[in-house]
């Protein structure tokens, strides 16, 4: 099975009967956290900066599974527990599970919420006999022109809406309140999203817009102006002009 060692799983449970998780969470993050999942959805910073992107599963009844860079999932830890307070919650990651991705559908995952051509994973316990798939895994979806993580995304430095996140299903607009919700909503209403983030080739980068570059892969993450981001390099799924 092709795992992701590049991701890890943070568990949130109820520690006493009648402990609302999945309304502990939906109060933080920017999608439905109480409806289908699973779902792309973020941690926001007051101003509607991403801090985090994950993907929300489902834990049995009552839990939740965040699958999340595991480079970053000790820090996002840390800031789910702050927001804790008194809350009987539990917060920890799940080493024993991992992460699964194939590039194609019909095996039994579930297609990646961001965008069906992304492929489908499934979280399954860990094995010795697990092959890595991140290389494969980060070829594919930025072949898509999809970004995520920290290094593409930035950690308090790109607006949420910038990150694509309404072309890629990551914001529910009809939840209710969350952290960063109004600088958000108020993008969106006004049609304001002056700059997305783009994949490109990386002779067509430009160095001072350049988030990340991939020299193995021949391509940059640039954070631009809608205005200077050129037909033929947006991806399909990319409504650069959405209607008003």
């Amino acid at each position: 099975m092709t795992r992701l060692f590049e991701r890890t799983l943070i568990r949130l449970s109820p520690l006493e009967p009648g402990e609302d998780v999945a309304g502990f969470l939906q109060g933080l993050v920017t999608h439905d956290v109480k409806g289908v999942l699973p779902v792309w959805t973020a941690l926001l910073s007051p101003q509607g900066k991403v801090l985090f992107d994950f993907i929300v599963w489902p834990d049995g009844v009552d839990g939740l599974l965040i699958d999340c860079e595991a480079a970053s999932a000790d820090a996002l830890a840390k800031r789910l527990m702050l927001y804790r307070l008194r809350r009987k919650i539990g917060i920890e990651r799940a080493d024993s599970l991992g992460v699964f991705w194939e590039d194609h559908p019909g095996d039994g995952g579930a297609d990646d919420p961001r965008l069906r051509a992304l492929g489908q994973r499934w979280i399954a316990p860990v094995s010795d006999a697990d092959e890595a798939g991140d290389d494969a895994w980060r070829a594919h979806r930025l072949k898509l022109g999809v970004a995520e993580g920290q290094a593409e995304l930035g950690n308090g430095e790109v607006l949420w809406l910038e990150c694509n996140a309404v072309d890629l299903n990551g914001v529910s607009f009809t939840k209710g309140c969350y952290v960063g919700q109004e600088n958000t909503a108020r993008m969106n209403w006004r049609q304001k999203v002056n700059r997305r983030l783009v994949v490109v080739p990386l002779d067509k980068s430009d160095p001072a817009r350049q988030r990340v570059a991939y020299a193995e892969l021949g391509l940059a993450v640039d954070h631009r102006r809608v205005d200077d981001i050129p037909a033929d390099l947006a991806p399909d799924w990319m409504d650069l002009n959405p209607p008003e």
